[in-house]
């Protein structure tokens, strides 16, 4: 199966060069490179959060296998959905699933189903896969996107995650896509987001998903993000950075109603 893409011409460039020219702009950062074992990315339109992206995945050495995790923002599909074969189609050419990896996800969390309908709209992985071209080349993923808030389940998918991860013989980045609080004054967002930020720094599960509910903290990819620290606590990560963080508001001076954007990296 070949996934189309379904906001190229919107979210970032339709043309291959533009779109190439566009995301290595945003990867000429100049940051030294580290080896982490994952990351917190935002997924909004290239114009507002394609320089925080961008201040990511420079930091990072970015290997040849991936796990990327989202938010599914449409109404249509399962709640817990992968890809196991194929390819996601863009701009600058097919990026393939890692078809051993996904099926070894698969067995170690059975909730899991092959859904292709839960990611036929989804934006959250595809604006990332032009930054691993451009960085990675010839890399392999394994597309996750989530609709459930219940942490048993969450910590369940990342507990599984850890360990189909500790038993590669490569290392995998483990990737979750998330924009912060939305359409709320600056002010107030800045303050949610510094909460939130602060569990994901302690590498603190837990904590991220009740601060996110407790303090009506709208972060779309929440549950990807927990997930991910599940994951990265299990296999021993004990540092993060924040990289950079902005809001909508940085771009079109619009600050009664933003969208906050953070980058972290975590190893």
């Amino acid at each position: 199966m070949v996934r189309p893409p379904a906001v190229a011409g919107t979210f970032y460039p339709a043309a291959p060069k533009e779109l190439a020219r566009q995301v290595d702009a945003y990867l000429a950062t100049g940051a030294p490179k580290i080896v982490a074992r994952g990351c917190v990315v935002p997924h909004a339109g290239y114009m507002y959060s394609g320089h925080v992206a961008g201040a990511v995945f420079s930091s990072l050495e970015i290997p040849a296998r991936l796990i990327l995790l989202g938010p599914r923002h449409y109404p249509r599909g399962d709640a817990l959905a992968i890809l196991t074969e194929g390819s996601f189609a863009g701009p600058l050419g097919e990026a393939q699933i890692d078809s051993a990896l996904a099926a070894e996800l698969m067995r170690a969390c059975p909730r899991l189903r092959e859904d292709p309908v839960a990611h036929e709209s989804e934006h959250s992985l595809e604006v990332q896969i032009p930054f691993l071209q451009r960085l990675a080349g010839d890399f392999r993923f394994v597309p996750v996107v989530l609709a459930i808030d219940r942490y048993p389940v969450l910590e369940e998918l990342g507990r599984a995650v850890a360990q189909v991860v500790a038993a590669q013989t490569e290392p995998v980045l483990v990737v979750a896509s998330s924009d912060m609080n939305h359409y709320e004054s600056d002010a107030a967002t800045r303050v949610k987001d510094r909460r939130a930020i602060a569990c994901i720094l302690e590498l603190d599960p837990r904590g991220l998903y009740d601060t996110v509910r407790n303090e009506s903290i709208s972060m779309c990819g929440y549950a990807a993000t927990v997930a991910m620290l599940v994951a990265l606590r299990e296999l021993g990560a004990t540092q993060a950075r924040l990289v950079r963080y902005a809001t909508s508001g940085d771009i079109n001076g619009d600050r009664a109603r933003v969208v906050g954007y953070a980058g972290i990296v975590l190893w």
